[in-house]
């Protein structure tokens, strides 16, 4: 892998690459990403949580090749990992979201936009292969209207609606840092100047002055409703944590849900992402695909969540730190990462596909 800002060796995994990263990026940037709410215990539960479960592998299952391949609402994917939405990526290089895009499309994925990208949405989408956008809903519906309106015609899949930020979840790092963007950094798939960019407030965080002043706080399930009649693109809830609210989800149109707790961002100590998940399955009883956000750094990680019913799995803090090291070779070498641990874990349990883990390969921690 050559790439801007390319270290002598190349990370081996994704531990690797975080490690990389944070050496390089500024303290302000390298804390907005990593960083989470309160004493970031679910941040530190996404993770703990993978410790809590074992591979039960099967064996003489005559397999010579397997294959990572899968779909996902239709789509064929090279892997079941997306790109999670995450914004601000040229604070991680320069190139920004064009980078993370390409990178995606060169590793056979979905790239999921946020409305907080800093390249608008039609550049990107010339440079990426299937993509999402991710909505965040403002106070004024005519911004969230044209906002889907326009990702719609520049060839989104599916919409991807985060439904757990009411309010900025208290980020103490970004206060501590007066957290804002550099000049020429804007949300750049807001038209209005008065949304492209990030006051300070008093509070100390340019982000949470501008999250709690223009998105609405009072969403409902109608809510919902709306967003999945202004285009025939599919509804994607994010941020489901209860099993109740993932069936509301598909009583209310919705085509998938994305468990996740924003990865330990909004509320501290709610419960880790892969520990809902078997609840959330269970509730959803095949309505629809189901998704996990949160704590993914190994193949093994990924057939975990597989194992536990998720359809595929969203990395987002990965994706930085791919982007901060080598742009979009960075993005792609980092996916071919987990691509190639995931074929290895696949041949080690005797699976031939990601459709063949199922809870039978799951062992809880402790004697069986």
């Amino acid at each position: 892998m050559t790439a801007p800002n390319a270290r002598t060796e190349i990370p081996l995994n994704l531990h690797e690459y975080e490690a990389a990263a944070r050496a390089i990026l500024p303290p302000m940037v390298r804390d907005y990403i990593a960083g989470g709410a309160g004493d970031e215990a679910t941040v530190r539960a996404n993770r703990a949580a993978f410790d809590q479960w074992r591979l039960l592998p099967r064996m003489l299952r005559g397999l010579q090749d397997v294959t990572t391949a899968t779909t996902v609402l239709g789509t064929p994917v090279s892997l079941p990992v997306l790109i999670a939405p995450s914004g601000l990526h040229r604070l991680a290089h320069e190139d920004g979201e064009l980078a993370t895009a390409r990178g995606a499309r060169d590793a056979g994925t979905i790239y999921t936009m946020s409305t907080a990208a800093t390249v608008p949405m039609e550049a990107v989408a010339r440079e990426a292969g299937r993509w999402w956008f991710q909505l965040y809903v403002f106070s004024d519906r005519g911004v969230t209207r044209e906002l889907v309106e326009r990702a719609t015609a520049a060839g989104a899949s599916a919409l991807a609606v985060t439904v757990d930020v009411p309010v900025l979840g208290r980020r103490e790092a970004d206060e501590r840092n007066r957290f804002a963007t550099p000049p020429g950094i804007v949300m750049a798939n807001l038209l209005r100047p008065e949304h492209q960019q990030m006051p300070m407030g008093p509070g100390g965080s340019g982000l949470a002055t501008y999250v709690n002043s223009l998105w609405d706080p009072a969403l409902t399930w109608d809510d919902l409703d709306w967003l999945a009649s202004l285009s025939p693109l599919p509804v994607v809830p994010k941020g489901i944590l209860h099993p109740g609210d993932a069936v509301r989800s598909f009583e209310h149109g919705a085509s998938a849900v994305i468990v996740s707790n924003h990865g330990g961002r909004q509320l501290d100590s709610a419960v880790a992402s892969l520990d809902a998940l078997p609840a959330v399955v269970d509730a959803v009883a095949g309505r629809g695909e189901v998704l996990l956000d949160g704590g993914i750094r190994r193949g093994t990680d990924i057939l975990k969540a597989l194992g536990l019913g998720a359809r595929a799995v969203l990395i987002g803090r990965p994706a930085y730190w791919g982007l901060a090291v080598g742009g979009d070779a960075g993005v792609r070498h980092l996916l071919d990462l987990l691509r190639g641990e995931l074929a290895r874990d696949l041949m080690l349990c005797g699976l031939a596909s990601p459709e063949e883990a199922t809870r039978e390969l799951m062992a809880p921690v402790g004697p069986l």
